[in-house]
């Protein structure tokens, strides 16, 4: 039957049999990707953070996916540097967590990110001195409270977008990789967006898009540079998850709640230099690849004018 098959082949014009051929590689390599896609999302086991060192940095860990992982990294084994800028917040995080996890070690930094950063930047060093801090989770972030164009972005709000952000989690990262490079080992995960990679634009907030942007780059940089010193730098792009900062407060199928979504994050860990862990978000960015950008830039626009309106309405109401 082979030999029929082959002498049928050999009688086909040389044209046909190119179209075959490439019909043939494109099924082959979309079954393979859907095979790594199984695997990735579902079989491929997490690493053992610990290896990478028995204590995790954590910025933004009072509320939202900081708060998660600091949880999720305290269930796993590891001690915990907290930064945030409540000292309340950081006390009651780091009471409860060790009411759950008792042999946790947990060490809190005050640091206001949209503050005098240098000096919070010197107090995270003296913390962390003598510390194997194997991983950092750059999650501290501010996003607009409501869409609104560019010339309705006061000046406040335009400085903490790029000073949280951008140079925040470019200075935290500064300091920890020190003793990362010296150990040759260490992970460091910064939080991204969907807003900046997975969407082609983000209308009514475009600061905040384009510092995720920064975000991403600047992971996949580090990436590079540090690989072959033993670090996994990789950038996390989530789409959206049941958060404050999201204005979500239920969660559902595509949108996780905070603790679903850490968790399927500590397994990709140490991976792919970027990555949306949380399985459902990455069919919304299979979706969206597939569709033209014009028409999502159109869809996308007149979602955020909706939020816009509701926002300036909320605004009003407060100032009557």
């Amino acid at each position: 039957m082979a030999d029929c098959i082959l002498e049928q082949l050999k009688s086909q014009p040389a044209w046909l049999l190119v179209f075959l051929s490439l019909g043939f590689l494109s099924i082959l390599k979309f079954s393979l990707s859907i095979l790594k896609w199984v695997y990735v999302n579902f079989l491929r086991p997490g690493k053992n953070l610990k290896n990478y060192g028995s204590w995790a940095l954590i910025t933004g860990p009072t509320d939202g996916i900081g708060k998660a992982f600091a949880f999720q990294l305290a269930r796993k084994g590891l001690n915990l540097v907290l930064v945030g800028r409540n000292p309340d917040k950081l006390k009651d995080v780091s009471e409860s967590i060790k009411s759950k996890y008792g042999s946790t070690q947990i060490k809190n930094v005050v640091v206001d990110f949209s503050g005098d950063l240098d000096d919070g930047v010197s107090r995270i060093k003296e913390v962390i001195q003598g510390l194997d801090v194997g991983v950092l989770i750059n999650n501290v972030g501010v996003s607009y409270p409501y869409a609104r164009f560019l010339h309705e972005v006061d000046d406040k709000l335009l400085s903490d977008l790029i000073k949280v952000n951008v140079e925040g989690t470019t200075k935290v990262t500064q300091a920890v990789l020190p003793g990362m490079v010296k150990r040759k080992k260490g992970a460091i995960v910064n939080i991204g967006s969907g807003a900046a990679i997975v969407i082609p634009s983000d209308p009514l907030y475009s600061v905040y898009a384009a510092t995720k942007a920064y975000v991403d780059q600047f992971s996949r940089c580090l990436y590079v540079e540090y690989k072959k010193s033993g670090i996994d730098v990789q950038c996390q792009v989530p789409l959206y998850v049941a958060t404050k900062m999201a204005s979500i407060r239920r969660s559902s199928f595509f949108v996780p709640s905070t603790d679903g979504y850490a968790r399927a994050a500590l397994r990709w860990i140490g991976y792919e230099p970027r990555c949306t862990p949380y399985w459902p978000h990455s069919l919304l960015w299979a979706l969206a690849s597939s569709l033209p950008e014009s028409v999502i830039d159109a869809w996308r626009l007149k979602f955020c004018l909706g939020i816009r309106k509701r926002g300036q309405l909320k605004d009003s109401r407060k100032k009557e």
